[in-house]
């Protein structure tokens, strides 16, 4: 019987084999799309050698049973991907400070491995929330601050071609919260130092348009924290695009589980998508 076989990851000494410290690609899981147990167990037999991670984002195992949910976690990590939450404890916290500690035990016990907190939405003081980084790990799980980085849409270069000298008509500055990114890299500091493994960075604003990104900031977060302690939530491919081209593909990112395939082939070898750049020598093997 004919088996497809990908490359090995020994071609590429950049990239090492499962579990990864750096070069991770974090999967989104059941949110926008509803998967079925099936539909991922496609995924991860066809292309489990490249997915690290596996995110309910949104809160969305909130709304499925323990049952269906230990049964995903535990087709997880059968293929060495770890299970993380998102964007749940800071509903939770509002229930009372005794609701997180339950929170981070009844993960434990569904077969998360990562607790993600979205450090805007929980809106803690700085200690609490490094207090619930140390809970985290306490109970052995993986703690992940979210962190989202936002800037002023005026600071954004106008691209697109113009005659040299052209008037440009200044845009307006909005009024809306702009993010102090040496804050937040101090912020994130702390939590490293509190014992969090991994520091979720929100690019949406950031990178929204790969050809308007503010790359100063990119660059002083990860020269501050380092690749291997920052995941950058790429939101489209052409993100995913520019942070592999700029970082190389050590960067760690998180996507959509329709991206992946197309993102380990710009991690591959830096062709772009052409899906042939991660395949082996030999296509079939009897």
């Amino acid at each position: 019987m004919s088996a497809y076989l990908w490359k090995s990851f020994d071609e590429d000494e950049d990239r090492p084999e499962k579990p990864r410290r750096y070069g991770v690609t974090e999967m989104r899981g059941p949110h926008f799309t509803l998967l079925s147990q099936n539909v991922l167990q496609d995924i991860f037999e066809s292309m489990g050698q490249f997915v690290d991670g596996l995110k309910f984002s949104g809160g969305s195992h909130s709304l499925m049973p323990k049952a269906f949910i230990k049964e995903v976690t535990n087709i997880a990590h059968q293929h060495d991907v770890y299970v993380s939450t998102g964007d749940w404890a800071e509903h939770l916290v509002r229930k009372g400070p005794s609701v997180f500690k339950d929170y981070v035990e009844e993960c434990k016990q569904l077969g998360f491995d990562t607790i993600e907190l979205n450090v805007g939405s929980l809106e803690v003081p700085e200690e609490t929330l490094l207090r619930f980084v140390r809970l985290i790990k306490s109970a052995g799980l993986k703690a992940k601050p979210q962190f989202a980085v936002k800037f002023n849409k005026s600071d954004v270069p106008v691209g697109g071609d113009r005659a040299f000298g052209a008037y440009i008509v200044p845009r307006p500055r909005s009024s809306e919260f702009v993010e102090d990114v040496d804050l937040l890299i101090r912020r994130a500091e702390r939590c490293l130092e509190a014992g969090a493994d991994t520091i979720m960075i929100d690019a949406e604003d950031v990178c929204k348009h790969a050809d308007s990104v503010r790359a100063d900031i990119i660059a002083k977060v990860i020269g501050r924290l380092g690749l291997e302690k920052v995941m950058f939530e790429a939101s489209n491919p052409r993100a995913s695009e520019w942070f592999i081209k700029q970082y190389g593909p050590r960067v760690n990112l998180f996507v959509d589980h329709s991206q992946v395939m197309d993102l380990e082939c710009l991690r591959g070898r830096n062709l772009g998508k052409n899906h042939a750049s991660v395949l082996g020598s030999s296509y079939f093997l009897s």
